[in-house]
């Protein structure tokens, strides 16, 4: 089961992913700090309680540890939304539902994302638009793959 990340942790995990590269306490610290008045030894927390969660893994550098995402923010967000939409007593309708809220370029992106995931063989329009193969599916329900780092 995937729970959502609280407000500091989805903080954390933000930077994490938006850097994109092993980083310090201090260094998310000092971000942080730029829009709230927060501790080290809480952002230290928070990174230690991710990485007991398995969202962040790390590697002892001196005295201190670099954590690293293990997963994407959209495997993250993917897992989420097959969460909700398991949880759902009418799939179906629930589909309709969320594809009622989006907004036009949302839809467009679901539409080129149907065109990754077609189980029709990639035609001449689209497989160099696209670039790579789509990956492997997540490992169970709600589970997201593991980035292994391609």
């Amino acid at each position: 089961m995937v729970r959502p990340l609280g407000e500091l942790e989805d903080a954390v995990m933000t930077r994490v992913w938006q850097w994109n590269r092993p980083v310090t306490v201090r260094e998310v610290l000092e971000d942080l700090q730029q829009d709230r008045s927060i501790a080290y030894t809480t952002v230290m927390t928070v990174m230690d309680n991710l990485h007991t969660k398995g969202w962040l893994r790390r590697s002892t550098e001196g005295r201190a540890y670099r954590y690293e995402a293990v997963s994407t923010r959209p495997a993250y967000s993917a897992a989420l939304m097959n969460e909700a939409w398991a949880a759902s007593d009418n799939p179906a309708a629930a589909l309709v539902a969320f594809f009622g809220m989006m907004s036009p370029e949302q839809r467009e992106a679901l539409r080129d994302a149907i065109r990754v995931v077609s189980i029709d063989p990639p035609n001449e329009d689209t497989a160099p638009a696209l670039g790579n193969e789509p990956g492997p599916a997540p490992e169970g329900p709600g589970e997201a793959p593991p980035d292994d780092g391609r």
